[in-house]
């Protein structure tokens, strides 16, 4: 019978994940909630963190390895940022212990960009990067990590040297749902990313983005003019966002660098089709294997797992 190794979680702004990791690294159980850190910092973080390894019948003395939203200056304690460029090998040995607590639990830093000209902060997705390295080969890669805030990061044999947040996701929320483009979409469904109205809106804006805004309006002039359906009206917002964020973050690259796409579900999908129409083929890796990946990484280097 496989025995429990540790405890890793997952903690964003809105959402929780946790899972039991045996000796041999399998995934022994698993929790999710919406018991993000908004939630948990009313609640508790440590009543939060103390139900959901008790529903998987974690040992009490069991260490508990931490990323996202927990080390925030408004989370559980504080675990601050390693400034790039970084070595994501050293991630793990800045992790913060939380004090006054039996059992080791340490809680990962984000990263920070402290240039003056671009400042940029991480947390979490560096622990993505950390478990998506063994799939960085080449020497230069460009990272997208696509979210409510995307993140698109240039990694180097190890080493972050610089990265970008592109607020697209929670964009796309408010446009969708604060401005005169609600009408036109009315009840729409998901958006498929394969649809004529995502890639044209893509492609369309790729090559002029300075167009952006305007192009953003046809989903309403097109819904009045030409019977422009809500989901393609949808779909048209979505594409010309996505699309925004892409051309932004190629002409920001290294020219001929490889993409990763760290990703997963109908958002992995989006950003393939709209890398497709950019002329992009990335390398794919799951979001959720990465962060697990990472978690297993930082427990290994901390307590020799």
């Amino acid at each position: 019978m496989v025995k429990p190794a540790y405890v890793a979680v997952d903690w964003g702004t809105s959402s929780f994940r946790l899972w039991l990791i045996g000796s041999d690294g399998s995934v022994l159980a698993e929790r999710r909630s919406n018991e993000g850190m908004t939630a948990a910092a009313a609640t508790g973080f440590g009543a939060v963190l103390a139900n959901h390894r008790q529903a998987v019948s974690a040992p009490a003395d069991l260490p508990v390895i931490i990323c996202g939203m927990a080390g925030a200056r408004q989370g559980w304690v504080e675990a601050g940022y390693l400034d790039v460029p970084a070595a994501l090998s050293t991630i793990p040995f800045a992790a913060v212990r939380v004090p006054d607590v039996a059992a080791d639990i340490r809680i990962l830093p984000g990263l920070a960009q402290r240039d003056s000209a671009h400042p940029d902060v991480m947390r979490g997705e560096e622990t993505q990067l950390l478990g998506a390295l063994n799939d960085l080969t080449d020497a230069h890669s460009l990272v997208c990590m696509p979210g409510t805030h995307s993140k698109w990061v240039h990694v180097a044999d190890g080493l972050v040297t610089r990265f970008h947040t592109f607020m697209t996701g929670e964009l796309f929320d408010a446009v969708a749902r604060h401005t005169i483009l609600k009408h036109s979409i009315a009840d729409a469904g998901a958006v498929d990313g394969g649809s004529d109205a995502f890639r044209q809106a893509v492609e369309e804006v790729i090559r002029n983005p300075t167009a952006a805004t305007s192009l953003l309006f046809g989903a309403r002039s097109g819904a009045l003019l030409n019977g422009l359906s809500p989901a393609d009206a949808k779909a048209l917002i979505s594409g010309t966002l996505i699309g925004l964020e892409i051309a932004g973050a190629l002409d920001a690259g290294q020219p001929g660098a490889p993409v990763v796409l760290v990703a997963s579900g109908a958002l992995g999908s989006l950003y393939e089709s709209a890398l497709d129409c950019a002329g992009v083929k990335p390398m794919i890796v799951d979001a959720d294997n990465a962060v697990r990946a990472g978690l297993a990484v930082a427990a290994r280097s901390l307590w020799a797992l």
